[in-house]
């Protein structure tokens, strides 16, 4: 029998959680090798930097809405949440800031898709309305069968153009200029390697997106954080006055401060080695705790500081078509709780001996009292909030930004 699978000490695999995943994991997955432009040297290409930083700008706020969008649809919530946990486990495995954006190197494309489709759905429907004005005052006027007539063709040859512009990659450019397109197109027929051309572009593309690992990475990063959340919670609901259902509840309250204090950290565990079970061993995360208790006390005030803005903003609810107004608040406010995450795990992972006693036991008093204070407004949130007694369910700092 082969014995070379023996399994490893506990401490083995937690000082090994960064070189345990494969360095191909840490790449832009594709057959173009999408990567993200380094920074050019300002004094050897001046141009070339300025260029760059409205770029990356654009980029991130191009990736701030996508996600955001994403993020307040039922079901595709789970890729944000997902995407949130790939940046987290990618810090955590090598310690970058600049692998805190998997995404970044197609957001921008991802940005000109939808503002250039955006200009000409909505200049049609400009148009549209115009129509439907002409046709209310004279329906039965030849200018108003002309603009009909105007309106059947101009849709025709708006939807002609837009896949054009996305055939060629969808650069900004490409959407406003409609001769260059079919100038294009008449080459590549010419060629006949159009089909050949296109497939492969969206084939990149969408491998790109890597849409089914982060799926599945937010469906296990749910599960995981639910099944530490939910019981704690059910028992922190249960107040409503009287002294037996009292008890119960700071019980519930209790066990709740305990779990938040280490399941930042489970998460991130989670998605830096990329395994279920990592997210059921608490005792990792304690060890992790006592090699760096500083960033671990820090990150984990600043992980539940800042996701108290949004237990605000759910007092009020938008509408659902509005809903994702709400939802750029949880991505600003939870990605780089994500990513502060990340860099503590990492940093603790990477530490081969424990912290000084005496500064351990300090800075976890003044975590376990930063989260007693949390949970203490996490109660009467239930009394504010839209959603009653579901919004201590709802965790956005570890759940999805909405519930299901």
């Amino acid at each position: 029998m082969n014995q070379t699978a023996s399994p490893q000490p506990a401490h083995v695999t937690l000082s090994n959680a960064v070189s345990s995943v494969p360095s191909g994991a840490l790449k832009e997955h594709g057959p173009a090798g999408i990567q993200v432009e380094s920074f050019p040297n300002p004094w050897k290409h001046p141009f070339a930097a300025l260029r760059w930083i409205p770029a990356r700008i654009f980029g991130l706020a191009s990736l701030t809405l996508i996600l955001a969008v994403v993020a307040a649809l039922p079901v595709l919530n789970f890729f944000a949440l997902g995407y949130l946990l790939e940046a987290e486990g990618r810090v955590a495995r090598t310690g970058k800031l600049r692998d805190a954006f998997p995404l970044l190197a197609i957001a921008p494309r991802i940005g000109t898709i939808v503002l250039g489709t955006g200009f000409w759905i909505l200049s049609l429907r400009l148009f549209s309305l115009y129509v439907a004005d002409a046709q209310t005052i004279a329906p039965a006027g030849i200018t108003t069968g002309q603009l009909r007539i105007l309106l059947i063709i101009l849709a025709t040859g708006t939807a002609l153009h837009l896949c054009l512009a996305l055939a060629r990659g969808g650069g900004l450019g490409c959407f406003f200029r409609p001769f260059k397109n079919a100038i294009w197109l008449r080459r590549r027929l010419q060629r006949g390697d159009y089909w050949i051309y296109a497939g492969e572009h969206l084939r990149s593309f969408i491998v790109a997106l890597r849409l089914k690992h982060h799926f599945w990475l937010g469906i296990r990063g749910y599960l995981g954080a639910a099944i530490w959340l939910f019981p704690p919670t059910a028992l922190l609901a249960v107040g409503d006055g009287s002294d037996a259902r009292t008890l119960i509840s700071v019980a519930g309250g209790i066990w709740l401060v305990f779990v938040l204090s280490w399941l930042p950290f489970l998460q991130a565990r989670l998605a830096a080695e990329n395994r279920f079970s990592a997210i059921l061993e608490p005792r990792r995360a304690i060890e992790c705790f006592k090699r760096a208790p500083f960033s671990w006390a820090l990150t984990t005030i600043l992980v539940h500081a800042l996701a108290l803005p949004l237990y605000l903003l759910k007092v009020r609810l938008p509408p659902q078509d509005a809903m994702w107004l709400i939802t750029v608040v949880f991505i600003v406010s939870i990605y780089p709780a994500r990513i502060l995450t990340g860099l503590a795990y990492g940093r603790a992972a990477r530490q081969s001996k424990s912290a000084w006693y005496d500064l351990t036991w300090v800075c976890r008093a003044v975590v376990l009292g930063a989260l007693l204070a949390f949970v203490f407004l996490l109660f009467f949130t239930q009394g504010i909030g839209e959603h009653g007694k579901r919004t201590l369910f709802e965790h956005h700092a570890f759940l999805l930004p909405w519930p299901l």
